[in-house]
């Protein structure tokens, strides 16, 4: 008997673990997705001409340039901004590429994707080394995000138009 519970015990460990690694590999595996849809900065509009612009307290990203790829395009108005009370499409993904010392730092991403298991207030956050490797996980859905951009003026979670 004692044989057998221990057996059991076993059991239960490795099925355990396998499930956590599955988990893993499926977090991964969003966050390496996002990455291969913003790793290029083709077909993407730049906020401000592609100027780099400082980081506005409380804000922990630093110096920065905004990029926003076609979906989102379509819902800016004539100054590359969204208008006040809009909201951006399914899809739109903006990316925040953070300087230091006048080199890449951080890549930060929003994602619109209010269906995604991972999604916070509808959006995927993310954010990567300029390698790719992930800094911040999609799976922590926006905890250390969402409260600050939700915070007033809110334009859909983005803060870069009133500070900017």
């Amino acid at each position: 008997m004692r044989k057998f519970s221990a057996l059991v015990v076993f059991l239960m460990s490795l099925i355990f673990v396998i499930q956590s690694c599955k988990k893993d590999e499926s977090e991964t595996e969003l966050d390496n997705q996002l990455y291969d849809e913003i790793k290029s900065s083709t077909g993407y509009l730049f906020y401000q001409d592609g100027d780099t612009l400082s980081g506005v307290s409380p804000s922990p990203h630093g110096s920065f340039r905004l990029r926003f790829n076609t979906t989102a395009q379509n819902v800016l108005d004539s100054i590359h901004e969204l208008p006040a009370g809009s909201t951006f499409p399914t899809g739109s993904i903006l990316v925040k590429e953070v300087y230091k010392n006048n080199a890449l730092n951080l890549l930060v991403v929003m994602k619109k994707n209010p269906s995604g298991t991972d999604a916070a207030s509808g959006w995927q956050w993310a954010e990567f080394n300029p390698d790719g490797s992930v800094f911040y996980s999609t799976s922590k859905k926006g905890d250390a995000c969402v409260s600050c951009h939700t915070s007033s003026p809110n334009r859909d979670l983005t803060k870069t138009f009133d500070l900017h």
